[in-house]
C-alpha cells in the first residue's frame, strides 16, 4: 500500500517512512542508497536532488533510468506510485 500523504517536494524521508512503516527503516534505506549521510540527518548531493522531486518525478526518473526512455514518455498513477509508457 502506498501513501498519498507525502507526495510533494522535500518529503523524501517522510514518503519512504510511510511506505515502509518505520522512520528508522527509511533512514537506513536512504543511507544505503547514498541519499543520506551516515548520521541519518544530512542529505547527500544525490539525496538533495531526490528530495527536490515530487513522488511523480521520482517514479518517472526511475522508469527513465531503467528503460532509457525520456521521463516525458511516462504517465504517472498516484494510486500505485507507478508509471506506464505512453503508447
Amino acid at each position: 500500500m502506498t501513501s498519498q500523504r507525502y507526495t510533494g517536494r522535500g518529503q523524501l524521508i517522510d514518503r519512504l517512512a510511510s511506505q515502509v512503516g518505520n522512520r528508522q527503516a527509511a533512514i537506513d534505506i536512504l543511507i544505503k542508497r547514498g541519499h543520506l549521510e551516515k548520521d541519518g540527518k544530512t542529505l547527500t548531493p544525490a539525496g538533495i536532488a531526490r528530495d527536490a522531486m515530487t513522488a511523480e518525478e521520482r517514479a518517472k526518473d526511475r522508469a527513465s533510468k531503467k528503460t532509457g526512455a525520456s521521463p516525458n514518455e511516462f504517465k504517472y498513477n498516484p494510486k500505485t506510485n507507478r508509471v506506464t509508457k505512453f503508447q
